[in-house]
């Protein structure tokens, strides 16, 4: 694996339940990195988080999603193809990318493309992150386009999302992009 400045954080998790190479990525923390910062090739893994059915009551009720596999027990065990109730695709994009998200005053979220639901999450069912650094290109005067790939994993490594987010973020020398940029 290639070396990497620290641009995440140093200290990580180590657990022995998810595959070898998930386990030693880096746990990503909030950072203030800048366009030139972003290292392509970098992936990073997120802390898992659980998905209650608290979580997903809440979340469908917010968003007014009360389609049966999301809400009603008695079908998703009767009639339901997967004999449970599902968290909402929704969510686990919303979550997903949220274990991975920064506080990075420098990024700013430009879209999503190629967001696919692989297999489908569960109430109590644990997920991960791990964000992959694909590209980046001078785009504006004052901003680089960056662009990312998110897999989200249940349990022991199982991927259940991937999407690819693209970002805009701040050069730290906007003077070296002059005559490069696309806009």
């Amino acid at each position: 694996m290639e070396d990497f400045a620290p641009t995440v954080g140093v200290s990580s998790t180590r657990p022995t339940d998810m595959p070898e190479d998930h386990a030693e990525l880096p746990v990503w923390n909030a950072e203030n990195w800048f366009y030139e910062d972003w290292p392509v090739g970098q992936k990073i893994r997120s802390l898992r988080r659980t998905m209650s059915e608290s979580d997903s009551h809440l979340f469908n009720t917010l968003v007014v999603d009360i389609h049966p596999y999301v809400q009603d027990q008695m079908f998703a065990e009767r009639e339901g193809i997967f004999g449970k109730r599902l968290i909402a695709g929704a969510f686990v994009f919303s979550a997903g990318l949220g274990l991975v998200a920064t506080n990075c005053v420098n990024a700013f979220s430009y879209g999503y493309d190629k967001l696919r639901f692989i297999k489908p999450v569960f109430i109590n069912d644990t997920i991960y992150t791990i964000r992959t650094n694909m590209e980046k290109r001078p785009r504006y005067k004052e901003l680089g386009l960056i662009r990312a790939s998110y897999e989200v994993y249940k349990g022991e490594g199982e991927l259940v999302l991937y999407c690819e987010h693209l970002q805009t973020v701040k050069y730290k020398n906007p003077a070296d992009f002059v005559g490069k940029t696309e806009k």
